[in-house]
């Protein structure tokens, strides 16, 4: 996404002498910072809060699919957003995912059924995914490439406080007023954020006209449309044949066999033109950098979403005290973070230690809920497999501009965002329906059932620590072998 004509670029040093919070950029720095600040307490607070709404609503059968349909509307509307903003701009894309996350949060916070519930997510999946890449390229357009970087950093820190307090004020909301508010009392905060930005946003030109005419970047977006519509049929119809409490279950059958087919078939044929060739084998160099990404967000995010139910449902904890795992998850994210950019070690030893931590961290997991170990052992785990996915992820994004060439660099951006989020889907709807299998006695799963859970997704960030000792370039030998 090229930043647009009319933009604001020129005279850097100048322009950017006064800083971010400068009166040109104030109004629309602070609004920009209230997006995601929303996003991310939005996103850490659901998943405090969904044990208590999953009993409210009475969702256990579909608990992962409030997790998972976020995540495959958010992949939708990233791929469409993308050449949206090329060809009309980020004013479309950005108001439209600003309209489609608060619609989203109010449809949720007043479902009287988790089906609404998980159709609000959903919309709010929409809204994030168009927003963010609109962010983007606001931020392209609107200010001047020395405060980029700097307002990158920021957007960085907007997630530390959200991190740090949203599982523990989300959890004491759910637990003592009511699990509505930590939806219903962000819904305003977007409004404000509308208000900053927009008189801003507003003044952008129209974007350069893509290279080539964006037929790419179109072909590009319907793909990524296709794969998340497929992927959202598939996992819809497994936890729909799982639920105990699915009428579809014993009604339609065939039908729910229909969709699931329907749609493996469509993600299957359409994945391939949007992740780089050789990520599904790990091919030596960026190929198994991209599976790296993939395979750790699969087994992170999936347990992620049961770590706070565990707890509760397990261990008794309340809430606010669950949710406390989840604050120390980020922690020990920001520390891995850290350690790897201080290149302690060379950096693509990381793409090993890290999903091999997040694997055996979630394999000690398993071992303390079926054995019933101290709870706070679990948030041990968490916090290492949180440095784990630390180490990893700052990695994989450094790795692959470092071995893709100039030309090549954003659509292999693309790609690693793309297997990102997918690894998120498939581990988040794949623990979901183990988990809804699990519920034929329409009660929760005991603490074999949720070892099972963390036992099998540590399973991917093992086989993560494996594709990381293949991620470095390929020797001539291999290059020359693969044109032949």
């Amino acid at each position: 996404m090229t930043p647009g004509r009319g933009s604001p670029a020129g005279d850097d040093a100048d322009e950017g002498a006064g800083g971010l919070l400068s009166p040109p950029y104030r109004a629309l720095v602070v609004g920009l910072l209230a997006i995601v600040t929303c996003g991310a307490f939005e996103a850490m607070a659901v998943t405090t809060a969904m044990p208590v709404v999953a009993a409210e609503l009475g969702g256990q059968g579909s608990y992962g699919l409030a997790f998972s349909l976020f995540l495959t509307a958010s992949m939708a509307a990233t791929a469409a957003a993308g050449p949206w903003c090329d060809a009309r701009g980020a004013r479309p894309a950005l108001l439209t995912g600003l309209a489609l996350m608060f619609s989203g949060l109010v449809l949720g916070g007043a479902a009287t059924d988790f089906g609404l519930f998980t159709l609000g997510r959903m919309v709010s999946g929409l809204g994030a995914g168009s927003m963010i890449v609109a962010v983007y390229v606001v931020i392209g357009q609107a200010l001047p490439s020395v405060l980029q970087p700097v307002m990158f950093g920021w957007f960085s820190a907007a997630w530390v406080v959200p991190s740090l307090v949203g599982p523990y004020v989300s959890g004491l909301l759910a637990q003592h007023v009511s699990w509505r508010w930590p939806f219903l009392g962000v819904a305003p905060i977007v409004l404000v954020a509308v208000a900053l930005v927009w008189p801003r946003v507003r003044s952008l030109g129209l974007p350069a006209a893509p290279e080539g005419g964006g037929h790419d970047g179109r072909r590009r977006a319907l793909r990524g449309a296709a794969l998340a519509c497929g992927v959202g049929a598939a996992q819809w119809a497994l936890v729909s044949a799982a639920d105990p409490g699915s009428n579809l279950r014993s009604d339609a059958p065939a039908l729910l066999a229909a969709v699931g087919v329907a749609g493996a078939a469509l993600a299957v044929l359409s994945v391939p033109r949007l992740i780089l060739a050789g990520t599904w084998v790990a091919r030596r160099g960026l190929p198994a950098v991209m599976a790296v990404r993939g395979l750790i967000t699969f087994a992170f995010f999936g347990s992620e979403a049961f770590i706070p139910l565990i707890l509760v449902n397990r261990y008794g904890l309340e809430p606010s005290i669950a949710g406390l795992a989840l604050t120390g998850g980020a922690l020990g994210w920001t520390a891995g973070s850290f350690a790897q950019a201080r290149s302690w070690l060379p950096r693509r030893l990381y793409l090993v230690l890290g999903p091999a931590a997040v694997g055996a961290c979630l394999a000690a997991v398993a071992l303390s809920v079926g054995t019933q170990t101290s709870p706070w052992a679990i948030a041990l785990c968490w916090f290492v497999a949180g440095a784990g996915m630390g180490l990893s992820m700052s990695t994989t994004s450094v790795l692959t501009l470092e071995l893709s060439d100039a030309a090549e660099r954003g659509r292999n951006s693309a790609s690693l965002q793309l297997a990102d989020m997918l690894g998120g889907v498939i581990g988040t709807a794949g623990a979901g329906t183990l988990y809804a299998h699990m519920l034929d006695s329409g009660s929760a799963p005991g603490a074999a059932g949720f070892a099972l859970i963390a036992a099998v997704l540590s399973v991917p960030a093992l086989f993560g620590a494996l594709a990381g000792v293949r991620a470095h370039a390929p020797s001539s030998a291999d290059q020359e072998a693969r044109r032949a």
